[in-house]
């Protein structure tokens, strides 16, 4: 299941952007109606209103239900990695191209959050290994990402204890235990890394989220926001929309939607996909495209902490030069308002914005369309 809203502005000329959500098996619905979509839907009567922040406002942009049985789409089979997941959506894409021509031709970019953090990755790189292809890909974007989880999980810690800008939301004995459990976690996601073993990757998984990652949990806080308490987030409105006749009717959906599937969680759990080292991609993309990794600052699960830690602690050929380059003030024209920072060098890019948890468009969509226009518009890719 797919959206596709051409641009407000100039669709013709204008980019082409692919919007993922993450999960695995969370639905880019939930970005369409309460992120970056043309349209959201806030009240209990159920009538879309217009989001005059929408990043179709200079740009096409597509919503794609994946990996399959996420969402409204729909399949006999399943996948359960990252892996074959983006060998379908580039499937999915080179019909879109193919069917609609006029768009092939222009700048096409990626863009997501949480685990499309994995997902991103290796669809860029399964378009670029094929010298035959009908998509013009010009860079990834990656919010809030689970890209790199042996450097992600070392920051959990300090995220919960006071140390990445909010005020500790755990006692010092949680804190204790986190560090205690961390480098059995680091040497387990090692060993993930070393053999890619679903079964290693699974024990893993299940060792660092029970011990370092869970002990969150007991904060009361929500995952997504620091500054939240666990039960605020709802998608009531949108998903009586979603689920409505007249809704399904209208777009064809042939089963109910639901905001996460258990089913691909499950199915991608069984081989350890979550801690497999997705980012030794990251690399190759560079040498071709730029790539934007940001992040809202309150968000805890894919915090700001490891995902600038990442991106520095990447081997790549630029990786002294971005290292040093300078961190500089991310400003809304006009009131000058600045809302974040940017670390640039060569073709990697990193933004911390303020005040914005997991959903960077939705907490701060003012700031999050800034951003976006000036990425595609080439300010960081020159």
């Amino acid at each position: 299941m797919e959206g596709f809203f051409e641009s407000r502005n100039d669709p013709a000329k204008d980019p082409v952007v692919l919007w993922l959500n993450g999960g695995p098996g969370c639905s880019s619905m939930n970005g369409l109606f309460t992120e970056l979509g043309p349209a959201t839907i806030p009240r209990p009567d159920l009538k879309p209103e217009r989001n005059n922040y929408s990043w179709n406002n200079n740009a096409s942009v597509i919503f794609v239900d994946q990996p399959v049985n996420t969402g409204f789409s729909y399949s006999g089979t399943s996948v359960g990695t990252s892996v074959a997941s983006a060998k379908d959506l580039y499937s999915l894409l080179t019909f879109f191209f193919k069917q609609y021509p006029q768009y092939a031709t222009q700048d096409f970019h990626i863009s997501g959050e949480s685990y499309a953090g994995h997902y991103i990755p290796v669809t860029a790189a399964e378009i670029l290994s094929h010298a035959d292809r009908n998509i013009n890909l010009k860079s990834i974007l990656v919010g809030n990402g689970m890209t790199e989880p042996l450097t992600q999980y070392d920051y959990y810690r300090p995220m919960a204890c006071g140390e990445g800008g909010y005020d500790a939301v755990l006692g010092e004995s949680d804190c204790r235990a986190m560090d205690k459990a961390l480098p059995e976690c680091k040497r387990r996601i090692k060993s993930c890394y070393d053999t890619e073993d679903a079964s290693t990757c699974q024990s893993a998984t299940s060792y660092c989220n029970a011990r370092v990652l869970g002990i969150y949990g007991f904060s009361r806080k929500n995952f997504y926001d620091i500054r939240k308490n666990e039960d605020e987030k709802t998608l009531e409105y949108s998903t009586q929309f979603l689920n409505s006749n007249s809704t399904r009717k209208a777009i064809g959906a042939e089963r109910k939607w639901s905001l996460c599937d258990p089913s691909v969680r499950g199915a991608f759990s069984k081989t350890g996909d979550w801690m497999k080292p997705i980012y030794r991609v990251v690399p190759g993309l560079l040498a071709e495209i730029p790539v934007l990794i940001y992040a809202g600052d309150a968000d805890y699960i894919c915090n700001w902490l490891g995902n600038r830690a990442w991106a520095k602690a990447l081997e790549w050929p630029g990786k002294a030069a971005f290292n040093q380059a300078p961190v500089q003030p991310l400003k809304l024209g006009g009131s000058g308002k600045e809302y974040g920072n940017v670390t640039h060098s060569g073709n990697l890019n990193f933004m911390q914005i303020f005040g914005a948890g997991h959903m960077v468009p939705e907490d701060q969509p003012v700031s999050s369309l800034d951003f976006f226009n000036r990425w595609i518009w080439g300010e960081w890719n020159k």
